[in-house]
């Protein structure tokens, strides 16, 4: 397959930069600022290309004759409003591209396991301290912008378990839909390794077009 990686050299996108090309697959990386590039420590096996995930010129552009692309984009702090827009931005490009997008989302769009889907993970405490709100309170706009976009756009997004973390690659991992995934611990995590892992297999294997996922030990 012919994989656009978009944020590439993010801890996320360079793992599944990494999970791509050990499958085989031909892999262009996407970065904003080129010095970053080899500098991150992307391979020399894959095309480095520059190009703004908020723009969606520049995202038809860098989709046109590829598979899937693969969005993991994350904002400065101060700047998880651009996350909504940066969303809208893919959806566009992708959809002009005749491409089909993989969105790397967030946790607090999820339900709190037992309250029937009342609550989300942003609103509890538990799972989202004050700091990591603003984030949180971004993706559930980001996750809102993809489900509304037009029928004609080929989307699936992924919201990871609360704890994301780097770790090792074990290949395993549960799948589940909008509500949050822990085990019997009451734990919720799978590492960025994995979840590289569970993206790959869904570009491999779609299992959830126009819909969202969650992942977890």
């Amino acid at each position: 397959m012919r994989i656009t990686v978009i944020g590439a050299a993010g801890n996320v996108g360079r793992r599944v930069v990494a999970e791509a090309l050990a499958r085989g697959h031909a892999v262009t990386a996407v970065v904003r600022d080129p010095a970053r590039g080899r500098a991150a420590g992307l391979p020399e096996a894959v095309e480095i290309r520059v190009g703004d995930a908020g723009n969606a010129e520049d995202v038809a552009a860098l989709s046109a004759g590829q598979d899937v692309v693969i969005g993991a984009t994350r904002p400065a702090p101060g700047q998880e409003g651009e996350l909504a827009a940066m969303a809208k931005a893919l959806l566009a490009g992708v959809a002009e591209a005749g491409t089909r997008l993989l969105l790397v989302g967030g946790a607090g769009n999820l339900s709190v396991p037992g309250t029937g889907g009342r609550t989300l993970v942003v609103d509890d405490p538990a799972y989202v301290p004050e700091s990591w709100r603003p984030i949180a309170l971004a993706c559930v706009e980001q996750l809102a912008a993809v489900r509304a976009a037009g029928a004609g756009v080929d989307w699936t997004y992924l919201s990871p378990p609360a704890l994301l973390e780097p770790g090792e690659r074990t290949g395993a991992y549960r799948l589940g839909r909008d509500e949050l995934l822990v085990d019997g611990a009451g734990s919720s995590a799978v590492s960025m390794e994995d979840l590289a892992v569970a993206l790959l297999d869904e570009a491999e294997r779609p299992g959830h077009r126009r819909a969202r996922f969650t992942v977890a030990y």
